[in-house]
């Protein structure tokens, strides 16, 4: 059985919990999602008429797992810790930005920014991502089921970008460590990123990841991108240019 929230809730409510953001705020449903991470733990949470609003579930810190029901606006799944969130819609920017662990899944498409500086965890995306999707990635895994925009992996220091599309302009641009893996056309690479051979182990990473995500494709029609590293260290008479 379902309860539907016309209020901002003080204690816990069997079964799935239903957020009605015609009837409730953005704030009231936060609040309650960053509640005591031993009630939270498998409970089943319902966000419905999200409208396109900004910041929901954000900073959350327990394995609960919320649905959002619509589109959402910037910053959705922001700073994730161990939690599940699927947004059957479309996200604005910054959808699971500095996310830590635990799953955002977008069933639409992802606007700028996706992923940003996530140390953890596994964002998905059906769809297409725009711009700069994984910059300043940290370790977490990003796979778009779509195509990325421009400048996307852009100083990606840690973890694995999976683009089953294309991908736009300076893809991977001033790469640390880590890697790209493109099943389409790559528009141009940016500044010290490569392509390399793939290995067996990125061909058994890649796969899981595809696993993972919900994808059939075969790992072998992906090509890898990795720095060259090139720009690990300035030097002054190779005159480099960023």
């Amino acid at each position: 059985m379902n309860t539907t929230l016309d209020k901002p809730v003080d204690t816990p409510v069997d079964d799935t919990l239903v957020f009605d953001l015609q009837h409730t705020t953005v704030r009231a449903l936060n609040q309650f999602l960053h509640g005591p991470a031993d009630t939270l733990a498998a409970r089943q949470v319902s966000v419905r008429n999200t409208d396109g609003a900004h910041n929901l579930a954000v900073g959350l810190n327990a394995p609960v797992h919320v649905t959002l029901h619509g589109h959402a606006g910037y910053y959705a799944g922001g700073m994730n810790q161990l939690a599940t969130v699927v947004i059957e819609g479309s996200a604005s920017t910054g959808v699971a930005e500095n996310m830590m662990s635990g799953r955002v899944h977008v069933q639409g498409f992802a606007s700028n920014g996706a992923g940003a500086s996530a140390h953890g965890g596994l964002l998905v995306i059906d769809g297409d991502a725009g711009l700069r999707c994984g910059i300043s990635l940290k370790g977490a895994d990003i796979v778009v089921g779509g195509s990325v925009g421009s400048f996307s992996g852009f100083m990606a220091q840690a973890g694995r970008l999976v683009v089953c599309g294309d991908a736009g302009d300076a893809l991977g641009d001033s790469l640390y460590e880590a890697v790209i893996y493109v099943r389409g056309r790559i528009a141009s690479l940016g500044a010290d990123a490569q392509i390399e051979p793939m290995t067996d182990t990125d061909l058994a990473d890649l796969a899981a990841l595809l696993q993972a995500a919900g994808l059939p494709h075969d790992p072998r029609s992906f090509q890898r991108v990795a720095s060259a590293r090139s720009l690990y260290h300035w030097n002054v008479d190779a005159q480099q240019e960023y």
